[in-house]
């Protein structure tokens, strides 16, 4: 993903949940993933993704079981 793609998709991300705080790093290689921080705290991977020359941006977010609030108690 080129910067400027990059950079587009990370103001898309601040506005679209309101959080100035979200950083989209350029990759260190070429092969590398893009990560998505909010802060310091790793939260996703965007994939761009190249279809009959529409370009699309998939973030995707895994949410890990521990790090939900526990279930109320019945």
């Amino acid at each position: 993903m080129r910067t400027t793609e990059i950079s587009r998709v990370q103001e898309y991300l601040r506005k679209a949940f309101g959080k100035d705080r979200i950083a989209v790093p350029p990759p260190m290689s070429a092969d590398a993933p893009v990560e998505v921080y909010i802060g310091s705290e790793f939260v996703s991977v965007l994939h761009r993704d190249e279809d009959e020359g529409e370009v699309s941006y998939s973030f995707v977010m895994s949410i890990l079981d521990m790090d939900l609030p526990p279930l109320p108690e019945l």
